[in-house]
């Protein structure tokens, strides 16, 4: 496997309930910026998205944001980012996260972050890439998620 030096982090844009979504996903940027990986992710300020990029910006890491034009205002684009790609579409955003990273991280968040979840781990199991691709299972969260998939494996309709 080559050298990972850009994960895309897909999370909410929503802090969610518990404060500790907030500081794992501070702490996980803080970590990548501390390591020298560079973080691509959807270039807002607010949530778990402008936790992530925060804490990696506080070890001055390397954060790269995608962020939809129609989405400026509504997620708030994060202003002190190396870098921010404004793209026309969701699914142009998409492609340049996965044509920009060597790795992908899951954290909280809402049907987007599932969508663009199971858009590459679809692609994986197409052999489009082989990518690593990491579920945070913080508190529990995605334990219904896991639960479902392993379902689908005992029914025949995933690879395990």
């Amino acid at each position: 496997m080559n050298q990972i030096k850009n994960i895309a982090v897909y999370c909410g844009s929503s802090p969610g309930l518990d404060p500790y979504y907030m500081t794992a996903a501070y702490e996980l940027g803080e970590y990548l910026g501390s390591n020298q990986i560079g973080l691509v992710y959807g270039g807002a300020s607010v949530g778990l998205m402008g936790a992530v990029a925060n804490g990696c910006l506080s070890k001055n890491g390397s954060v790269t944001g995608v962020l939809p034009k129609f989405l400026k205002k509504k997620e708030i684009e994060h202003a002190g980012l190396g870098q921010l790609i404004l793209v026309e579409s969701m699914h142009e955003r998409k492609l340049k996260m996965f044509d920009l990273s060597d790795a992908f991280v899951v954290l909280p968040g809402g049907l987007g972050t599932m969508e663009e979840f199971f858009e590459v781990i679809t692609w994986s199991q197409l052999g489009l890439h082989q990518k690593p691709i990491i579920i945070f299972n913080w508190l529990g969260f995605y334990n219904p998620l896991l639960t479902l998939m392993q379902n689908r494996v005992t029914s025949g309709f995933f690879k395990k």
